[in-house]
């Protein structure tokens, strides 16, 4: 008798009478509270024991940022040294857009011979890589003398990442950024 009693109570306060009275926000030092004008009485379900959540310490979440220094890599694992020069071009559009990079006498053809093969092009930076398999070597007198890598953006969105990744690379290596 006392639950259907302390449901009636529940129903009353959750109608739209009493939802037209007015709510009171109360200062209370640096905290506030909420005080309502209902006072009924708590419900417990019988259908479902009430769990004791179990006390535990302070909990402390630790983020480890390893912050990746942005490199440029033809064999994964390994970072191309010599710093490559960058053309840009972007359709009228803003909706695609090509880097060309061009690096003269690149060190990979120094450890390629221990390393392997190159198998593609990796631009690696704290947001993850960028890669394309659009990667020619031209050879002047039968040795290699420069690599030209093509890196293609299809979406606004594929440029807007490629310029955050040229931002990081171009402050770690000391490039700067010239409009023709």
């Amino acid at each position: 008798m006392a639950a259907v009693a302390a449901m009636k109570a529940l129903a009353v306060a959750a109608s739209p009478v009493s939802a037209r009275q007015p709510r009171r926000y109360v200062a209370g030092g640096a905290s506030r509270r909420l005080q309502s004008p209902f006072h009924g009485v708590s419900v417990q379900c019988p259908g479902r024991p009430r769990r004791a959540t179990p006390r535990r310490g302070p909990q402390v979440a630790v983020v480890v940022a390893a912050a990746v220094r942005p490199a440029i890599q033809f064999i994964q694992g390994t970072d191309e040294q010599t710093i490559p020069d960058v053309r840009l071009t972007k359709s009228r559009d803003g909706t695609n857009g090509v880097a060309i990079f061009t690096f003269e006498q690149p060190s990979v053809f120094d450890s390629s011979a221990e390393l392997g093969d190159i198998t593609g092009f990796y631009m690696i930076d704290d947001e993850g890589v960028l890669q394309s398999v659009d990667v020619s070597a031209k050879f002047v007198n039968g040795k290699p003398a420069r690599i030209e890598a093509k890196y293609v953006m299809r979406t606004p969105r594929d440029w807007d990442r490629f310029m955050r990744f040229m931002e990081r690379y171009s402050q770690a290596n000391g490039l700067q950024f010239v409009k023709n």
